[in-house]
């Protein structure tokens, strides 16, 4: 388990934190696999009814830790912990609802189009800027993001990495509505509360009938992950990691 991520209870709702502040939540392995976990242990858990994914003031997720990706295109074997994250978002059983307040890079961005309800602050920003970093898509984001909030917006946001301000990301339909930034927790648990407290059978054919299919899901999931490992060992992303971790360190 990773120190950074948490869990607690209330009620019937599972609350799912990312706790590391001074790295703006940016996620590294060991939080993979401990928010992968977490969501597996609800769909296994009858007394969970729904999870709320929440980060700490100003930071929501600041992506993938990139020491990480530098790691691997360096010559390290890359490990599943990130795949098994997505498995989980993409076949969860149980209500996801996010608290995002401030940044939400990459997968911060991306691990969105999972959940059934977004709750974002108006200081909110939302950014995926893969093909800068010499990347591709990932999380199901390119299948995704085009039935959301249609192609010309998705290409904005995937391929351009323009960054959507929490007005343009729920006119996108990123979000499904902005509350004040000190309020942002308690709406995600107060929707999160609603879910779980319907009948969880019907709840769950209900979330069925309105998504993708999983397995299509699954399958553009599998192509994204190919091409991304592909890219983290190519020139240009290492090219790209080198110059981020030169910036950080200036």
């Amino acid at each position: 388990m990773s120190a950074f991520v948490g869990t607690q209870r209330d009620g019937r709702v599972q609350i799912v934190r990312m706790n590391r502040p001074d790295k703006k939540n940016a996620i590294d392995r060991p939080m993979y696999a401990a928010m992968a976990a977490a969501l597996r242990a609800a769909d296994g858990d009858p007394a969970i009814g729904a999870s709320v994914i929440a980060g700490v003031p100003g930071a929501f997720s600041a992506g993938n830790d990139i020491a990480d990706f530098v790691a691997i295109a360096m010559g390290g074997q890359p490990t599943g912990e990130v795949s098994e994250f997505i498995d989980a978002l993409a076949t969860s059983r149980k209500p996801l609802v996010a608290a995002v307040d401030g940044l939400a890079i990459g997968i911060g961005t991306t691990m969105l189009m999972h959940c059934d309800m977004v709750l974002a602050s108006p200081r909110s920003v939302f950014r995926t800027p893969f093909l800068d970093l010499g990347l591709v898509p990932e999380a199901g984001s390119s299948l995704l993001a085009p039935r959301l909030m249609g192609v010309r917006r998705a290409y904005a946001l995937l391929v351009l990495g323009e960054a959507f301000d929490a007005e343009a990301a729920k006119a996108a339909d990123l979000v499904t509505r902005i509350v004040a930034e000190a309020e942002v927790e308690a709406a995600a648990l107060s929707a999160a509360q609603s879910l779980a407290a319907k009948p969880p059978e019907a709840l769950a054919i209900g979330r069925d009938l309105l998504r993708a299919p999983r397995e299509e899901l699954l399958e553009r999931i599998a192509v994204e992950t190919r091409h991304f490992g592909e890219r983290l060992s190519s020139a240009e992303a290492r090219t790209a990691f080198m110059a981020f971790m030169s910036k950080g360190k200036g």
